[in-house]
């Protein structure tokens, strides 16, 4: 017989995001690098203590929630956030439930362990932390008396509870009345919800210029790695430089279309994450990658870095030939690479050289290239 999961996790995340501007809700927009209420579910799927993680969103939003999570459970919400919870928590099997605003994208495990260790005792936690600021009444539009600010908490999610009295309160509830958050509806049930430290890496993400801060709230690494390619120079073939066709008397034979130097910049970005190599990815043995536009493994590079929540900062590449001349072909390599990879062409660097006609290059026999590329991942 399989044990009753302990912990699961009910990600909120079926608001309409209006007030963070732009076209997409704020839970779908990127904050470094992936989407917003991706950050949240990695945060719970990754905790040891959680057996489970249900995401609810908005009727009409599930492609760009898979999107965003992949195979994660998603569900579908009501038109307020009480039935939204409602709703997630007939998936929930689990003994206990973390309750989570997906406006919240950057939790702490911390947060999640004290709200877990609170439940062993009461029906309910949620983290909080002190009022800081002097609190005062608006007196239309003029400084109104001073509220004392002694007792007062900020509250913030994930609000942990036990699942059965979480249920009861919402089957108990008034369908009159509106609940700001599932802790106030369990306290008023007669519950006890323990308040616990939360932090102000849980600050809500609410308005456009909260991304920023956010953002630069996301510890980042940065990484460089290198890569290099070579192919031989053929009669009868196509020239495929940085992406750009170059007209010359011969072209480059092997791997795919044989781009050299899209080879070269994706093993320097495979190399970043430490994901192997191209022939990992795409092996020269398979029929399928013959002739096959190196563009696509590029990309699938980059696709790899952003699904770890990174973003590629500066690619640096060095073309190694006696002919054909790059020069004339530079900006159109940049602007393409630029395109493939999501970047302002001020982030490529193409740069040319020769080897003085010494060795395979100097002899005209091939082309070789070397690239540098930096990221930045969250640290982990």
């Amino acid at each position: 017989m399989t044990a009753q999961p302990r912990v699961a996790a009910l990600i909120v995340a079926a608001g309409s995001g209006v007030r963070a501007g732009g076209d997409t809700p704020k839970q779908y927009r990127h904050l470094g690098g992936r989407a917003l209420v991706a950050h949240a579910y990695a945060a719970f799927a990754n905790h040891p203590a959680v057996d489970e993680v249900i995401v609810v969103v908005a009727p009409g939003a599930e492609a760009l929630a898979r999107d965003a999570l992949g195979a994660a459970t998603i569900v579908t919400g009501g038109a307020s956030r009480r039935d939204s919870v409602r709703h997630g928590l007939h998936h929930v099997t689990a003994r206990l439930v973390l309750v989570h605003d997906a406006a919240r994208p950057l939790v702490p495990a911390a947060v999640i362990d004290r709200v877990i260790a609170a439940l062993e005792e009461v029906d309910g936690a949620t983290p909080m932390l002190p009022v800081a600021d002097t609190l005062a009444m608006d007196d239309d539009e003029l400084l109104g008396e001073i509220v004392p600010r002694e007792a007062l908490v900020r509250i913030q999610t994930p609000q942990g509870f036990r699942t059965s009295v979480l249920i009861s309160a919402h089957v108990h509830w008034p369908e009159d009345a509106e609940a700001t958050d599932d802790a106030q509806m369990v306290r008023r049930l007669g519950g006890d919800v323990r308040l616990v430290q939360g932090d102000t890496m849980l600050d809500k993400v609410t308005h456009p210029e909260d991304f920023a801060i956010a953002e630069a709230r996301i510890a980042f690494e940065s990484r460089s790695a290198s890569g290099f390619d070579v192919h031989r120079l053929e009669s009868g073939e196509e020239l495929w430089l940085g992406g750009v066709l170059v007209p010359h008397d011969k072209g480059l034979s092997g791997h795919s279309d044989a781009d050299v130097a899209l080879h070269a910049l994706t093993d320097a970005l495979l190399g970043t994450i430490a994901a192997g190599d191209i022939g990992t990815h795409f092996p020269p043995s398979d029929p399928q990658w013959k002739g096959a536009d190196s563009a696509q493994f590029l990309q699938h590079a980059a696709s790899l870095i952003v699904e770890r929540g990174g973003r590629i900062d500066f690619v640096d590449l060095t073309i190694i030939c006696e002919a054909p001349k790059i020069g004339p072909h530079r900006d159109a390599m940049r602007t393409r690479i630029a395109a493939l990879l999501d970047l302002s062409p001020d982030r490529v660097s193409i740069k040319a050289t020769t080897t003085e006609r010494l060795g395979f290059t100097g002899r005209g026999e091939g082309i070789a290239a070397q690239a540098v590329a930096t990221v930045s991942v969250p640290r982990t």
